[in-house]
């Protein structure tokens, strides 16, 4: 359910860019019982760029807000979406993203998201905390890796 005009608009281009074709491919070679718009990776990163161009006023909250709204549907290209305005906007994440990142992690599904969501979006993040957030966040990447659920290629 799209809430916002940045996810509107991001939904509304990501579904014209797309293709049956591609949307067939992608699903064949990523499954994962995601659905598929056929959109590319730049379609996917444009739609993001001119989002974030139309609507430069998102705070903090309402960027990853904007996130979760993008993934709440298992729409492939969507969740690549957060993940690409997740990535454009690391510097400004908090220690206390890491319960978003975990659930959005939990219910990727497939490599394809779960690998930059860690490398781009979850390290950098640990990498720049300090102190007693440091330390929560390692923790928490640590019980990932305990679970399976990410690897320890992404390790903090």
């Amino acid at each position: 359910m799209v809430t916002t005009p940045a996810a509107d608009f991001i939904d509304r281009t990501l579904r014209a860019e797309g293709s049956e074709e591609r949307a067939s491919a992608d699903a064949a070679r990523i499954g994962g019982g995601l659905r598929f718009t056929g959109a590319s990776v730049g379609a996917v990163r444009g739609a993001v760029r001119d989002a974030r161009r139309r609507h430069p006023e998102l705070t903090h909250d309402e960027v990853t807000a904007l996130a979760s709204d993008l993934w709440s549907e298992p729409v492939y290209e969507r969740r690549l979406a957060a993940v690409v305005l997740l990535q454009g906007q690391v510097q400004t994440l908090l220690v206390s993203d890491f319960t978003r990142l975990e659930q959005m992690l939990r219910s990727a599904g497939v490599r394809e998201l779960v690998d930059p969501l860690m490398t781009d979006v979850a390290l950098p993040l640990l990498d720049r905390l300090e102190s007693v957030d440091a330390v929560r966040a390692r923790r928490i990447v640590e019980r990932w890796e305990g679970e399976g659920l990410v690897g320890a290629e992404h390790r903090g």
